[in-house]
């Protein structure tokens, strides 16, 4: 990892998951770190290990909410009004098949509103202060602003369902997931292609963990049988599969790696991408290249969120 000095990280979901190890190895490389929680308690206990884990490290807490829209327009313009550029933005966070259809603040199905439409308003909101880290840069080694979106290899079983996007005809927990992972996969390369059509630095790209024992996994909605398999299964998932840090390296990779090229998407390259030290690029599925439904996706997000990319 190049040295990240002076890079100004703000990573969603990053008191927890995978989130956390990448937001602690980024602060380790020396990057100011926004360690985005949407609970304060939980995100000021994460700064608090995090400095005890890196005592050097330059980290705030950053708190917001992507399951309510008027909570991530209130912290965008926050952030805005500090004038200072933004050199990565990690879309992070995420709802995994809760059993029940659950929603947001703004009624949209939780994992939908959450996983995608949280995330693009967000990015969309925060696009100026990534364009000024274009010439405002203090990095130690100067890199080009970036946008990393987290997927997952379930958007190989995902599809985009317009006529029930909100899953509120039928709702299957992990049908549901695997479509926000694969709007998520479309956005990124979408995004790309925006910014290469405007002659924009700012980069986009994707990346998957894998398959990790993290809380996604361990903690949610469920009965108390299913509760006690999942405690008991989800060491075995770390010793077979991948650890927190494990899955969070593809995002480090996006983020910091001048290898990652912008468009590209990263993953761990053992078996079945689901775990492996080594990073490189990730399989796509076909339905993610289809450009005619991700300029669709696109514009129903900007209906959906009221947010512009400009």
């Amino acid at each position: 990892m190049p040295d990240q000095t002076g890079r100004r990280i703000l990573i969603t979901g990053a008191n927890s998951g995978i989130g956390y190890p990448a937001a602690r190895e980024l602060a380790r490389a020396g990057a100011h770190v926004l360690l985005g929680s949407r609970d304060r308690t939980k995100g000021e206990a994460s700064v608090e290990r995090l400095r005890s884990e890196v005592p050097a490290a330059s980290v705030e807490l950053s708190v917001f909410d992507l399951a309510s829209l008027d909570s991530v327009r209130e912290f965008a313009a926050r952030e805005l009004e500090r004038g200072l550029p933004l050199d990565v933005l990690i879309d992070n966070a995420g709802v995994m098949a809760p059993p029940k259809r659950l929603e947001t603040k703004d009624g949209f199905e939780l994992q939908f509103g959450t996983n995608v439409l949280g995330h693009f308003a967000l990015t969309g909101l925060l696009m100026p202060a990534l364009e000024m880290s274009v010439t405002a840069s203090a990095a130690v080694v100067p890199q080009a602003p970036r946008v990393v979106i987290v997927a997952s290899i379930a958007h190989k079983r995902g599809r985009i369902d317009f006529e029930d996007l909100q899953s509120t005809r039928s709702y299957v927990p992990m049908r549901a997931y695997a479509q926000t992972k694969l709007a998520d996969l479309m956005l990124a390369f979408e995004l790309d292609r925006r910014l290469r059509a405007k002659g924009s630095t700012i980069e986009s790209i994707a990346a998957h963990p894998g398959v990790a024992n993290t809380n996604l996994f361990q903690v949610g909605d469920y009965n108390p049988v299913e509760k006690v398999i999942r405690r008991v299964v989800g060491p075995l998932i770390g010793a077979l599969l991948g650890t927190a840090l494990d899955g969070a390296l593809p995002t480090i990779y996006a983020a910091a790696a001048r290898g990652a090229r912008s468009g590209g998407y990263y993953g761990p390259q053992g078996f079945r991408e689901m775990r492996g030290g080594d990073v490189g690029e990730a399989e796509v599925a076909p339905q993610a290249l289809d450009e005619a439904v991700s300029g669709r996706l696109w514009r129903r997000c900007e209906e959906l969120t009221g947010v512009t990319f400009g």
